[in-house]
């Protein structure tokens, strides 16, 4: 069926809309960040990069970055591990329950995350675990190991059996067939599950609320000077930081990667 030029124009006025509609508040968000006044109001008063100094000299706002920074890594590895071992097992072996566990490990992504906050709090307190950096790291792997279990068994599925028949074949052993096939074949599956788990592990603040105890990681600090109306020049600051450095790690992703799902070697 031939597309009719009133039914491209649609298409990319559609298109122009949705990307004006996603991008737009970030963009609001970036020039805020140079406004010279600490009123959100437009047109902004002037320009100055003040604001970016006083986010920095602000301890506060340093030691609630730093503790995101190591409560995503942390999280990112765990899920890494266990995601990838997960989707291995299922992929590879049939036994009694295979499809429940895979349900299992999903669930947790489908449950809104006060509910999984408010279990861990609980669970915690019943223990009498003291929170902690750790708590926030077990509370944020739960969706994490999704994430990185969903990306490797698609590629899992998508990859032929053929090939490690192959180096079976050939006389590797089982190491050596994981390291030289296996391994460059889930490889983009893992990067970018990983990027993704961490994306989501930094600005998650439902589950850190309830697992984070006295500690206060960067979503927390944005959210409570938003809703008590302080440092909102800072915030602007700390969303455009954000925002860069989640950038970095995605070009880089972009530049190791290729279509054919394997690292790129030089």
């Amino acid at each position: 069926m031939t597309e009719t030029r009133a039914t491209r124009l649609a298409l990319g006025l559609w298109t122009v809309l949705v990307l004006l509609f996603l991008f737009v508040p970030i963009a609001i968000i970036v020039v805020y960040a140079f406004n010279s006044s600490n009123i959100q109001s437009w047109p902004i008063a002037g320009w100055t990069t003040h604001w970016f100094g006083s986010a920095w000299r602000n301890q506060e706002i340093r030691d609630a970055f730093w503790l995101s920074i190591r409560a995503g890594l942390i999280a990112t590895g765990i899920a890494l591990l266990l995601g990838t071992l997960a989707s291995f097992a299922v992929h590879r072996f049939r036994f009694f329950g295979r499809e429940a566990i895979s349900f299992i490990v999903v669930l947790p992504i489908a449950l809104p995350g006060i509910i999984t906050g408010m279990a861990f709090n609980s669970l915690f307190v019943f223990g009498g675990i003291n929170f902690s950096l750790w708590t926030i790291v077990i509370g944020h792997a739960t969706f994490c190991i999704v994430i990185v279990y969903n990306n490797v068994i698609a590629r899992l599925r998508r990859t032929q059996t053929s090939l490690v028949e192959a180096s079976m074949d050939l006389g590797a052993d089982g190491l050596q067939t994981f390291r030289h096939v296996t391994l460059p074949v889930v490889s983009t599956a893992l990067v970018a599950g990983g990027l993704l788990a961490f994306a989501l592990s930094f600005d998650e603040v439902i589950v850190t609320t309830f697992t984070a105890g006295a500690q206060n990681t960067l979503p927390l600090w944005i959210f409570g000077s938003i809703r008590l109306g302080q440092h909102l020049p800072e915030v602007n600051v700390v969303v455009v930081a954000v925002i860069v450095l989640t950038l970095i790690p995605v070009i880089v992703a972009q530049r190791l990667t290729r279509d054919t799902g394997v690292l790129k070697r030089r």
